[in-house]
């Protein structure tokens, strides 16, 4: 059960809104089903798979959660690789999802304990990555609630702004600050993609750790893969 808040400043939906929300929830639902798999790790753009599965993204600040979130997707603990150092995730690792999508998980922009060259090495592979990506059909750009948008979050909205990339806000984390933070945090980013003209409509406030807004992620992605057979 979807027990995230990204519905409860909404008005009450009807009985067909309802029975059609229901539908999408478990298109999502059955799609994250069965087990997802490791593909492979990609350290330049000559060795990307081939471009014959829609593909999503995750991308944010180095320790945003892209791992964490990837894990509680999938109910698979140990499937993305999580850590408490920034900057652990270094390469863009590919996951299987039923041969129907594939998930992606970037490199972390921002901080990172690494050396200068590093990070400017899999930040430009992230940058021509998410510039030039034919069968990348979303940017899932995680912000994390403790500490609200930043430059960099800026920048890389610009980037997709400008190169036609839908991308959809998707707040981290966010057990870990109060329940009025989290609805002033919604209302701002909200306020911050109006007129954007590659950012999608509604946002998510998720929290890995707690199960929250990971059912409304899901049906997202479920929307975007290719139909079951």
């Amino acid at each position: 059960m979807d027990n995230s808040p990204n519905q409860s400043a909404e008005p009450e939906l009807t009985p067909e809104e309802k029975a059609a929300r229901k539908a999408w929830l478990e298109v999502g639902h059955q799609l994250f089903a069965k087990q997802v798999e490791f593909m492979l790790s990609v350290v330049s753009m000559d060795t990307l798979p081939n471009p014959d599965l829609p593909e999503v993204c995750f991308a944010g600040r180095s320790n945003v959660g892209k791992s964490s979130l990837i894990n509680a997707l999938t109910n698979q603990n140990k499937l993305a690789k999580a850590s408490n150092t920034p900057g652990r995730t270094r390469e863009l690792n590919y996951f299987n999802v039923q041969d129907r999508l594939r998930l992606v998980d970037l490199p972390g922009f921002g901080y990172a304990r690494a050396s200068k060259t590093d990070i400017a090495k899999w930040t430009k592979l992230t940058r021509q990555f998410l510039r030039g990506r034919a069968p990348l059909r979303r940017v899932f750009l995680l912000v994390d609630s403790r500490h609200g948008f930043k430059p960099s979050d800026i920048e890389v909205m610009d980037m997709l702004d400008e190169t036609a990339v839908i991308y959809q806000i998707v707040l981290t984390k966010i057990d870990k600050i109060k329940p009025p933070a989290v609805t002033k945090l919604m209302k701002n980013a909200k306020k911050r993609i109006a007129k954007r003209p590659a950012a999608y409509p509604n946002v998510i406030a998720t929290s890995s750790e707690k199960k929250i807004g990971i059912d409304e992620l899901r049906a997202e992605i479920g929307a975007l893969a290719l139909p079951a057979v």
